[in-house]
């Protein structure tokens, strides 16, 4: 194995440049550990969701604070981890129609609809998101949904993130369909 290959997964086509599978392979890692990190939000939710349980049935004492830290928590934890979502495929598809296409014919359609659709609107999303989270920082926006009213401005500080992790995981998705499209070949 030689040197500009030996990071490179086994099973990347032997006949793509480097630059592109390293690209891909860099990207896909880093939204693998990012996504795996992400997962562990679902520990403090839990926790937040027992003491409550335990709180109001057993003490007849509930919090105040434990319907927001839920609900952040969670969209937390379901925004950050739709990029990984988007690696491993669990977005929606028509498989029915998809499952049966050549890989050329699956990496045009995908980089077709990434281009036109997926980064216009991803972009879109995060500008718009963007602008949500500044203003709701600016007034320093609290939450209506319970007595607690906490600060409001990181939770919606995920959605821009969360659509920037997405942009970056499309990339690498835009270049394994374009790949795919050129050559009828898997990229890795």
């Amino acid at each position: 194995m030689n040197v500009a290959t030996q990071h490179f997964p086994e099973s990347a086509d032997p006949g793509a440049p480097p630059f592109l599978v390293r690209l891909v392979v860099t990207i896909d890692r880093f939204t693998a550990r990012s996504g795996t990190l992400f997962a562990y939000i679902i520990v403090p939710m839990v926790l937040a969701v027992v003491y409550e349980v335990i709180s109001r049935y057993v003490f007849a004492r509930p919090t105040i604070w434990a319907y927001d830290v839920t609900y952040m928590l969670y969209g937390t934890h379901f925004m950050l981890g739709a990029a990984y979502a988007l690696l491993r495929g669990a977005h929606i598809r028509t498989d029915m129609f998809y499952q049966n296409w050549s890989d050329r014919t699956k990496g045009l359609v995908d980089a077709f609809l990434y281009l036109v659709f997926f980064f216009p609107g991803m972009l879109f999303f995060f500008l718009m998101a963007w602008q949500e989270f500044v203003h709701a920082y600016d007034i320093g926006e609290r939450s209506e949904a319970s007595p607690w009213r906490p600060l409001i401005w990181p939770f919606k500080g995920v959605i821009p993130a969360a659509a920037l992790l997405l942009l970056v995981q499309g990339v690498s998705e835009f270049v394994k369909s374009a790949w795919a499209a050129l050559t009828g070949r898997r990229l890795v």
